[in-house]
């Protein structure tokens, strides 16, 4: 069966929101209903250190705005802190705090249990050709956080 460069972007796509629905539905199961990706995304920027939302609307690739919201919300549940600058006392940073840490912890469990399952409906085989392939064809680091725009693109 022939398919079109839509359909692999689809089956791409179609494959990290199955991982990542999965990987919500389980983090809601313990205890963390209240965590979705692009807050993973939001604390791995932190930790990599955008500390301010400036730089973190720049990692995300949103506006400054956008990034503040997701800050808002962040603090609100605890996953993220303002701690004082070292370097100006006027500054607040952002800082991810032990329950963000724990959260990132969980997610990345829960992540390979997802892996796993995987490797248990196509074989162990398989699943590493799979990821093979996906590295050849999009390199080992794809998404980086700590680099504006969180994308590591290829020069051909």
């Amino acid at each position: 069966m022939s398919r079109s460069g839509a359909d692999l972007a689809s089956l791409l796509l179609g494959g990290f929101r199955v991982l990542v629905g999965d990987a919500t539905l389980e983090l809601a199961k313990r205890g963390y209903e209240d965590v979705r990706p692009v807050h993973d995304f939001t604390m791995r920027a932190i930790a990599a250190g955008a500390d301010n939302a400036s730089e973190l609307g720049r990692r995300l690739s949103v506006s400054k705005q956008a990034a503040a919201k997701t800050v808002a919300v962040l603090e609100e549940r605890g996953y993220v802190a303002r701690g004082p600058d070292p370097l100006d006392a006027r500054r607040k940073r952002l800082q991810v705090t032990a329950l963000g840490f724990e959260v990132m912890r969980v997610g990345e469990a829960v992540f390979d249990e997802l892996r796993d399952r995987w490797k248990r409906q196509i074989g162990s085989k398989q699943l590493e050709r799979l990821e093979s392939d996906l590295v050849a064809l999009v390199g080992p680091s794809p998404v980086l956080v700590e680099r504006p725009g969180g994308i590591a693109h290829r020069l051909n």
